[in-house]
């Protein structure tokens, strides 16, 4: 899947995604309740700011005496006890609606970054178990906007939002409440311009879904100029293209800017008319009001409380769009991030697998066909068997399939039909880790994580002793790159490495190897990339990484590989020759003797 392509399907269903994102939210339900239970009275207590308005009023202003009766006892407050104890009574009120919102911040704020945490977890567990043609179709900015960004819109918002909007609703509840101890009929008419306001909403959910899939899109497109700035600095430099890459970078984060106006565009008109719809509203109840309260219907406190009350429910009404909006993006990105769960790895284990134990007989290719991509072969029918303890080169023009068929054996990519046995068993009964920790891979540009030189040794294995580690090292030939070092083998490589010189990098991958110390080993033009001094060094490191062992070499530099006990040319996808050097040196007009030829004239001439 091209994640590029996201439909975010399910992002209006809401119950769905809520249910699926039960199971995220199961362990942390108790704090979440606490935090719920926190903003109802939160809520509530808005209703008491404009209630008291009202005795105020009508006590202490008025002079009336204020009386209420609570389970049959009368309490009564003359219109200077008011006066002196309201104003106390707003400041402890304030402090305890303070140490309310500052729970019930932190409660949510910790449960949030729980989830995201753990959804974060998950999906970066999915993405380690990929297929390397997920990777090869998505680029790394599009995978770091999906996998970060996403869970962190989703599940940072949707506690805290949902508590904003349980909040404003028992608010409302409240401030109805005393719109309806303060008049019935002044209710009525907050109440329906309440409604009339949530009509705009509705009408903006696809839009913002639209608006969203691009904004990822570009935002992960963005992402990856970043990543290939990075990496490709020197290339940049060399050829002096900065600019280019400024001009693509600024066109860009213009598309970026025309989809969030256009978004806005379409959605900023929200607040306005809702503006305009409660300024109607309070301009509709003034008025009735006014009437009432003339008419002695009403007191002018219970009218004031009224009016205060309506203040206080149109505020979060009025910026209930923005609300809405921020919910919908929530909704967009929940869909996105279940779209990312539900990816499945191509490279799938059997259901009942088998431990591959080691090698005891020999690697059979059988009729194998593999393509990329649909109905496009890259390997035709390929026969082939190596036997435990072959030495096995594979050349070829580029292209032809060599790297592709050995990426066969260890699952990296699954064959489309034919059949690929160790010791007679197909591989795809083995369990994937088992079948992988058998074969050992040194690519033509080995990654290295940005660590020390032994944390990127000890890839290969945790739990060994110093004595094997350094054995490994002296095998690759790296114990007097180590020893001309600050810190040894304790050194930072850097990012991707790139602290250490090409040969370094390649003998720290073979001693890798060599500690992992598996049956087959791959070497895929482990130094084709090299200078003549560094090759030589890697070649020692190599030939004691071969020792014992079965070996496929892919080899650009045909004067490494003619020990080899056979050698195997591919075109076009299928083997046309096979044989050692000698013996392919003896036919005329033979594909291995011509690319021989070819390479030390070219030589030849250099020279």
């Amino acid at each position: 899947m091209k994640l590029k392509k996201t439909t975010a399907q399910n992002s209006f269903d809401y119950i769905l995604l809520i249910e699926r994102m039960f199971p995220y939210i199961k362990p942390y339900i108790n704090r979440i309740v606490i935090s719920f239970v926190i903003a109802i009275p939160l809520g509530l207590l808005d209703g008491i700011s404009a209630f008291v308005i009202k005795p105020y009023i009508d006590c202490a202003i008025g002079g009336d005496d204020f009386k209420v009766e609570i389970f049959g006892c009368i309490f009564a407050l003359t219109g200077l006890e008011m006066t002196y104890i309201l104003p106390f009574g707003v400041v402890l009120f304030a402090a305890f609606q303070g140490v309310l919102r500052y729970l019930n911040s932190y409660i949510s704020s910790w449960v949030s970054r729980k989830i995201t945490n753990n959804i974060k977890s998950d999906l970066y567990e999915r993405l380690v178990h990929m297929h390397p043609k997920f990777f090869d179709e998505n680029s790394s900015g599009i995978v770091v906007s999906r996998y970060i960004n996403d869970p962190n819109i989703a599940s940072n918002g949707i506690i805290e939002q949902l508590k904003t909007i349980l909040t404003s609703f028992f608010g409302a509840i409240g401030l109805i409440a005393v719109m309806l101890y303060s008049s019935i009929k002044l209710a009525i008419i907050g109440v329906l311009v309440l409604c009339a306001a949530f009509i705009p909403v509705f009408l903006l959910r696809k839009r913002i879904k639209d608006a969203s899939n691009k904004n990822m899109v570009i935002n992960g497109n963005i992402v990856g100029h970043i990543n290939q700035t990075h990496g490709g600095n020197k290339v940049i430099a060399s050829f002096s293209i900065q600019q280019r890459q400024k001009d693509k970078f600024n066109e860009e984060i213009q598309k970026a800017f025309n989809i969030n106006m256009s978004l806005t565009k379409r959605t900023a008109w929200m607040s306005p008319l809702m503006h305009l719809i409660a300024s109607l509203g309070v301009a509709t109840v003034l008025w009735y009001g006014t009437f009432l309260v003339n008419s002695s219907e009403i007191t002018t406190g219970a009218f004031a409380s009224f009016i205060a009350s309506l203040l206080l429910l149109y505020k979060p009404v009025k910026t209930l769009g923005n609300t809405m909006t921020s919910v919908q993006k929530i909704f967009v990105a929940l869909g996105r991030v279940f779209e990312l769960f539900d990816l499945k790895s191509e490279i799938k284990e059997a259901k009942n697998p088998v431990i591959l134990r080691g090698l005891n007989n020999s690697i059979k290719f059988n009729d194998v066909v593999f393509e990329y991509n649909k109905n496009k072969p890259v390997l035709k029918e390929v026969d082939l068997e190596v036997k435990k303890g072959e030495t096995v080169a594979m050349v070829g023009n580029s292209g032809g399939g060599k790297t592709t068929l050995v990426s066969l054996l260890p699952r990296f990519y699954d064959i489309k039909s034919g059949k690929i046995t160790i010791d007679g068993v197909d591989i795809k009964n083995f369990t994937l880790k088992s079948l992988r920790n058998n074969i050992s891979v040194v690519f033509q540009d080995n990654f290295l994580f940005c660590a020390s030189i032994k944390e990127n040794i000890l890839l290969a294995k945790q739990d060994v002793s110093d004595e094997e580690v350094f054995e490994a090292v002296n095998s690759a030939n790296l114990f007097d790159v180590i020893k001309n070092l600050p810190d040894g083998i304790n050194t930072m490589v850097g990012e991707r490495g790139l602290r250490l010189s090409g040969g370094e990098r390649q003998r720290v991958a073979i001693a890798r190897a060599i500690l992992k110390n598996a049956p087959i080993v791959i070497l895929d033009e482990a130094t084709s990339a090299l200078d003549n001094e560094s090759e030589a060094m890697v070649q020692k490191a190599m030939a004691n990484l071969m020792k014992d062992k079965t070996v496929f070499i892919i080899a650009h530099r045909l004067s490494t590989i003619q020990k080899a006990d056979r050698i195997i040319v591919i075109e076009n996808g299928t083997i046309v020759e096979t044989g050692c050097h000698s013996e392919l040196m003896k036919v005329q007009n033979g594909r291995y003797r011509t690319l021989y030829d070819m390479q030390f004239k070219n030589v030849e001439t250099l020279i």
